[in-house]
């Protein structure tokens, strides 16, 4: 990579006073929020477009191609390496209530050693929250902002997949609410809620398996380009575990919506079953009747032709046969 220059980093206040944008912007002016205090500066710009790249290009010396993928929004979860910076895009997962459907948020960062810039594509809740605890609250923003901008980078990042977990159980108690379902007799609804759960599970794994390779090299290279006072090895470490805990929750859960799947098409097939043979029993047992209903039908000459008692003997056999083929299909659990 180039030997790019150091960032030129432009406050416009003294350190420890929270800069944001106008109460009176005009509609041109850039939307960036920044916190300045204790050495360490944190910028955060939602939706970026033309105006915010320009006010990027001016106050650091990011590289092209970084700031294009700031504006593309179909970028990779990755991590590019410069002698002064890291560029950082990650994936997380996001419920987009008007497809009602999870979706993927696209967080890219860009770390420096005394600065930390968010530029989400969209609103994303736990950058919003730690922004905004951050801004509000001073202790808050002393404890994360004194230890470097690793720190804040390893806080966001697993604030970020934290918020995976409540998402995660919202999907297992709808598994656990299907397992009910199913012995319900509401296949028609459990099938199609099977199919959301596992669109679900599988939108979800689209998300998050495109981010161990970043988690990885992150591990790796934090150190070089980080600037902190002590150790962040432990604190990347449980990031790397919360991924695999997530990714094994999915793995469990994709192997449950499997197994949900299999055992509602077995009780729908034992269902189908049941009326089969009871379908089939009654038929069994209407046949003789039809027969000897037809015989005694014929146009020809039959024993008992003209004959009242006939009819009554005729009903009376009948009534025997039914009721013994009854007493016979129950004997052997047919019906």
């Amino acid at each position: 990579m180039p030997n790019l220059p150091k960032p030129r980093l432009r406050r416009p206040g003294r350190r420890g006073d929270l800069v944001g944008p106008p109460a009176t912007a005009e509609p041109k002016t850039p939307r960036v929020e920044q916190i300045d205090t204790a050495g360490l500066r944190w910028v955060n710009i939602e939706r970026p477009g033309a105006l915010e790249r320009a006010w990027l290009e001016e106050h650091f010396d990011f590289h092209a191609l970084d700031l294009e993928d700031v504006l593309s929004r179909n970028q990779r979860p990755k991590i590019d390496v410069y002698d002064e910076y890291m560029f950082i895009v990650l994936h997380l997962p996001v419920f987009d209530r008007a497809a009602k459907r999870l979706g993927a948020g696209e967080l890219d960062l860009f770390v420096g050693p005394d600065y930390l810039v968010t530029i989400p594509n969209q609103p994303l809740q736990p950058v919003e929250y730690l922004f905004e605890r951050c801004r509000s609250k001073e202790e808050v923003r002393q404890q994360l902002f004194s230890r470097g901008s690793g720190y804040l980078l390893y806080r966001l990042v697993d604030d970020s997949f934290d918020y995976c977990f409540p998402m995660l159980r919202k999907i297992g108690n709808k598994l656990d609410a299907l397992e009910d379902d199913i012995f319900e007799e509401r296949a028609d609804e459990v099938v199609r809620d099977i199919s959301n759960v596992k669109q679900e599970i599988i939108n979800f794994r689209k998300v998050i398996r495109p981010q161990r390779p970043v988690l990885r090299d992150l591990e790796k290279v934090k150190q070089r380009y980080l600037s902190t006072d002590f150790d962040l090895e432990i604190y990347f470490d449980d990031i790397v575990d919360a991924h695999e805990r997530i990714w094994d929750m999915l793995e469990n859960y994709k192997e449950v919506a499997e197994a949900l799947e299999e055992t509602n098409e077995s009780v729908i097939s034992h269902r189908l079953n049941d009326i089969l043979r009871v379908l089939t029993s009654i038929s069994v047992m209407i046949l003789p009747l039809t027969l000897i209903a037809s015989v005694m039908g014929m146009n020809t000459w039959v024993p008992g032709q003209g004959n009242e008692e006939g009819f009554f003997v005729v009903l009376a056999v009948m009534a025997i046969i039914l009721i013994g083929l009854v007493a016979y299909f129950r004997r052997r659990r047919w019906l």
